[in-house]
């Protein structure tokens, strides 16, 4: 087994996304990339604790890869605003990829070139490339929100659409 960590956004919406994936065993959504330790939701919601909303994806990499995950992640949100996803705003909906070791780093930098050569976006890719040092997995209410939540108005308004737009590629 393996893992990756990611910042693009909610945690509702990558978690709900990366939960439908072959080879995904367990997406824990949480805070990563700041520099205070347990924080709370509240307390990343501040903007001052350098944390961004994150998940954390166990996953098998005979079934899955590292680069499929980064390809569903950056189709599943907006690299190139810098703190913001849709109408979510702030430094903890920043798009940011937290990587284990070195390989892991060489992978996304790779990846986040080849779309910049590609032009797959209009603007430049703001996704930042840093160390995973710590991640704190989030409340439990936050944890399979969509999963339990399915009808509550952000699910219906933002995470299936997502969805639909993601897997119809």
């Amino acid at each position: 087994m393996a893992q990756a960590v990611f910042g693009g956004g909610c945690f509702w919406c990558l978690e709900a996304i990366f939960n439908r994936l072959k080879g995904v065993t367990k997406v824990t959504s949480g805070y990563a990339g700041g520099h205070v330790p347990n924080p709370t939701y509240e307390q990343v919601g501040s903007g001052r604790t350098g944390h961004a909303e994150s998940v954390r994806i166990d996953y098998d990499p005979a079934i899955i890869g590292y680069r499929d995950l980064l390809e569903v992640f950056f189709q599943a949100h907006d690299p190139t605003t810098p703190d913001r996803q849709g109408v979510d705003i702030g430094p903890e909906y920043r798009s940011v990829i937290l990587y284990a070791d070195d390989a892991q780093k060489k992978v996304a930098e790779e990846f986040i070139s080849e779309l910049e050569a590609l032009g797959r976006y209009a603007h430049p890719v703001v996704t930042e490339v840093k160390p995973l040092e710590a991640f704190y997995p989030a409340e439990e209410y936050h944890q399979d929100y969509y999963q339990r939540h399915p009808g509550q108005p952000y699910c219906r308004a933002v995470i299936e659409p997502k969805l639909a737009k993601l897997f119809k590629k």
